[in-house]
């Protein structure tokens, strides 16, 4: 029989990992919409061709995005990240026409054959994210960090995390600087491996993020972007820093921050592990994205992504529990199609009166109910046999406290209710709550 395996580099959300990820998007979505967010969501797929416009000069087409012709003879690619779909559906959708700026968020999954930037060994992965779109502030930068600051350290990583920046400014000032860093590298050729010598041609800033230790020593001694910065990208950066300085958020300059995907432009940030330097989230600027796309002129645009699984990896490591709102108030145990009977209507008028409720109405032992009902943490057990069916009385067994007690079918209910107390009752009904209007 052959092995069933998942495949490499995909990972299952299993109902714990749920738990957590739940937990980071409705914290997320409370603070992006207080903020002006609006959700968004792109398509999987992109042409391949658009991809290759925004990603030339790099080898990230071959290396990282996922690609193929399908029946009709269409390149198509997988996409890797947000940010090209988000600013390609702005423009589809004429979003210029609207008051700008315009922002977005999106929680969505991406893959990348190399797993570039996540992740370790992740081809497919999650990641929370925000756009602004249509206007280039460095006001908007710094409150997209602090979102950021902010949430990180009220999930309990406070601490744990800094702030690094960089600026690369427009341009011209970056193809400066590719020369800069072309000329520094250019007498040690022979301390770079055979592919940071490729790279120091086709695209220098690749041998500033290298993993090899000779050529990070070589990093840091290169030369920084800043200092190449003209007036208006070096007001834009100083700005960026006051604003960071107003709202008492530390940071370090680092002039090795390069972001993998390479669409950055002006002020790059990410927030990090202070101990392993592993990314939570990176951000930036790439206002040069829309005119590598083929559009007529840049479209000013910034945005961040949150790393989902290395979070929910962290919180789990710092033993940080997350409250879980599928508790079960109730659970009905049932021996028997007479029992059935009892608890299938039972249980629904229990959930009618906010009652979490859950009930094994299949053929399980006795045995097998009360162990899931254990594991499932439930409050209150009412087992129904034959002789309860017939009797109208239940044998109600407090798994908290341990006890048990008989009570009349017609007071379960209310019962139950007085004991898990009205406040703890779950009304909640998003058909009821959200609708306006009927068809």
């Amino acid at each position: 029989m052959n092995e069933i395996k998942r495949v490499i580099g995909m990972r299952d959300f299993l109902p714990d990992d749920h738990r957590f990820f739940t937990f980071l998007k409705k914290v997320y979505r409370h603070e992006l919409r207080k903020n002006g967010y609006r959700r968004i969501s792109t398509p999987l797929l992109e042409y391949t061709s658009t991809l290759e416009k925004v990603y030339a000069g790099t080898d990230i087409m071959k290396k990282t995005v996922y690609s193929f012709v399908d029946d009709d003879g269409v390149a198509l690619s997988l996409r890797s990240d947000a940010a090209v779909g988000v600013l390609r559906a702005y423009v589809d959708a004429n979003m210029s026409e609207e008051i700008q700026p315009i922002h977005f968020y999106h929680i969505d999954r991406y893959f990348r054959k190399d797993s570039l930037g996540v992740e370790s060994g992740l081809k497919q992965f999650y990641t929370i994210g925000g756009e602004v779109i249509g206007e280039q502030d460095p006001i908007l930068d710094v409150q997209q960090i602090y979102i950021n600051y902010k949430i990180l350290s009220s999930i309990g990583l406070d601490g744990k995390y800094e702030l690094v920046i960089n600026s690369f400014g427009n341009k011209k000032e970056i193809e400066k600087y590719k020369e800069e860093l072309r000329n520094f590298y250019e007498n040690k050729k022979h301390l770079l491996s055979p592919e940071s010598i490729e790279n120091l041609e086709k695209n220098p800033f690749m041998l500033l993020v290298s993993s090899l230790e000779d050529e990070q020593i070589l990093a840091r001694q290169a030369p920084s972007a800043v200092k190449f910065l003209k007036k208006e990208s070096k007001e834009y950066y100083t700005k960026m820093k006051k604003y960071l300085d107003i709202l008492g958020i530390p940071y370090r300059e680092d002039h090795t921050l390069v972001h993998l995907l390479q669409y950055y432009n002006n002020s790059v940030w990410k927030l990090a592990l202070k101990d392993t330097g592993k990314n939570l989230v990176v951000g930036g600027r790439y206002d040069m994205m829309a005119e590598k796309m083929g559009y007529e002129q840049e479209i000013p645009a910034s945005g961040f992504t949150v790393r989902i699984e290395r979070i929910i990896k962290i919180l789990k490591e710092n033993n940080i529990n997350i409250k879980s709102k599928d508790r079960i108030d109730l659970y009905f145990v049932q021996l028997g199609d007479e029992a059935k009977e009892i608890v299938l209507p039972l249980s629904l008028e229990a959930r009618a009166k906010g009652i979490n409720t859950l009930s094994s109405l299949g053929t399980p032992s006795l045995k097998e109910q009360m162990l899931k009902a254990q594991r499932i943490g439930a409050k209150f057990v009412v087992i129904v046999g034959v002789m309860e069916a017939r009797s109208g009385k239940f044998q109600v067994r407090n798994m908290e406290a341990g006890t048990q007690a008989e009570i009349k079918k017609e007071e379960l209910i209310e019962y139950i209710i007085e004991k898990i107390g009205k406040e703890k009752l779950d009304f909640y009904d998003p058909a009821k709550e959200l609708l306006i209007g009927k068809a």
